[in-house]
């Protein structure tokens, strides 16, 4: 049996992955009204006809920046790992945490287009409503999973959990992007975890400070 060659991007591929890079970097520095496409064509070095014949519109490039994280975030809490344990599931999540203190420019791009898309007529608003309905959803059935797993069993309400931790996780974003030295994203979640009794044992994370 042959090996499989690795998969080299086409030059098609490189373009749209360029584009992608320009649009998280503007948008998360400027937010989405501030930006056009001819900035983003400007930053990739690229026509704006170059861009639009990869992307229709701004708002199609707004979805793709935002789905290509949570592509790779949901591939470890609800793609073929989703059937593992819940402490390995929610290890997952604390792993997530830690790895998003590497990549400030994407957790800005988050908090100011979360922040911008509470209006309903803001082209991201159905994208960030359906994302955390999800959220909440997985992560109430793995609290669920753990605080019956506990002896004696524990008494939360795994939907208020869940919506808790997620209000933890985007509030210590805003936190850590003002002053980065002083809030450890990994370390608070997996201390309010614990303090709630649901079982976290993951070995210290290594400092993702100066990691690309």
């Amino acid at each position: 049996m042959t090996a499989q060659t690795p998969h080299r991007p086409s030059k098609g591929e490189r373009t749209r992955a360029r584009i992608l890079d320009s649009a998280a970097e503007l948008f998360s520095r400027s937010g989405f009204a501030a930006v056009s496409l001819r900035d983003i064509a400007a930053h990739a070095e690229l026509t704006h006809a170059g861009v639009l014949h990869h992307f229709p519109g701004k708002e199609s490039l707004l979805i793709e920046v935002l789905g290509r994280r949570d592509r790779i975030d949901a591939k470890l809490l609800f793609g073929t790992n989703a059937d593992a344990p819940p402490e390995e599931l929610l290890e997952a999540l604390i792993g997530i945490v830690a790895r998003n203190m590497g990549t400030p420019g994407l957790v800005a791009l988050y908090v100011k287009i979360s922040g911008e898309a509470t209006a309903p007529d803001h082209p991201a608003h159905a994208y960030f409503v359906d994302r955390y309905r999800v959220l909440r959803e997985r992560l109430a059935e793995i609290v669920s999973a753990l605080s019956a797993q506990a002896d004696p069993p524990l008494d939360h309400d795994p939907v208020a959990v869940a919506q808790q931790l997620l209000a933890l996780m985007d509030g210590l974003q805003t936190q850590w992007l003002l002053e980065p030295d002083a809030v450890d994203m990994r370390a608070s979640v997996v201390t309010f975890l614990r303090q709630l009794g649901l079982h976290v044992d993951t070995p210290q994370a290594p400092d993702p400070r100066g990691t690309a």
